[in-house]
């Protein structure tokens, strides 16, 4: 079998949601760190591999992958059984519509070539923190809206799916930048729920950090 290889940076929260995916499905790689903060991402070379100058990208199966949705949603159909995407058709939407309420609608907003756009907009010192918290609070209330409609331990059921894949990483962020956590109780537990999952823990960027 080919050498599976993830191009990620450790603090990625898109590189994240894929670190889990593969440690879930026990799937061994290696990791190449991509430093965005020194362009790395810009060079040729990684250019060749990802047009889009984003992370992760991951070589499995002598196939290039890019976009973390798309690949965690190759492993979920390379291994059905590990149950990242539900078996039933109206669960499948649900996940999907949970991940994508993080990662198509907060994430973009909050990337970090978004907001050091922004930083080029304006002189306020604390513009940075007021955007992150503005947005991932909104964000995440709607989001905690849409899980309390589902039961179970995680997101939706009693393991987790890509929807926790993609709550993880965010809420990781939302504590990097001080966001009260208060009043998102059932993203708080699920998270906490998730913590306790090797799968996840291993994943974790502390544990990656280059």
């Amino acid at each position: 079998m080919n050498e599976v290889v993830l191009y990620d940076y450790w603090r990625s929260s898109a590189s994240y949601r894929v670190r889990i995916a593969l440690n879930l499905l026990a799937i061994d790689y290696k990791i190449v760190s991509i430093n965005l903060l020194q362009g790395a991402h810009k060079m040729p070379e990684y250019l060749a591999l990802n047009p889009q100058g984003l992370v992760p990208t991951l070589v499995i199966d002598g196939r290039i992958l890019t976009q973390s949705l798309a690949i965690i949603e190759y492993l979920a159909e390379l291994r059905p059984e590990c149950g990242l995407l539900p078996s039933d058709i109206a669960d499948r939407q649900n996940v999907r519509a949970l991940a994508y309420a993080v990662a198509m609608d907060i994430h973009p907003i909050c990337n970090m070539h978004v907001v050091a756009h922004l930083m080029t907009m304006t002189d306020k010192a604390d513009a940075r923190e007021e955007w992150m918290k503005h947005f991932i609070t909104d964000g995440l209330c709607k989001l905690e809206a849409m899980i309390g409609k589902f039961d179970g331990e995680f997101s939706l059921g009693d393991t987790p799916t890509m929807a926790d894949l993609c709550l993880v990483p965010q809420v990781y962020n939302a504590r990097r930048w001080g966001v009260d956590m208060t009043d998102f109780k059932r993203i708080v537990d699920i998270d906490a729920k998730c913590a306790n999952l090797p799968a996840f823990q291993a994943a974790h960027p502390d544990r990656v950090r280059p």
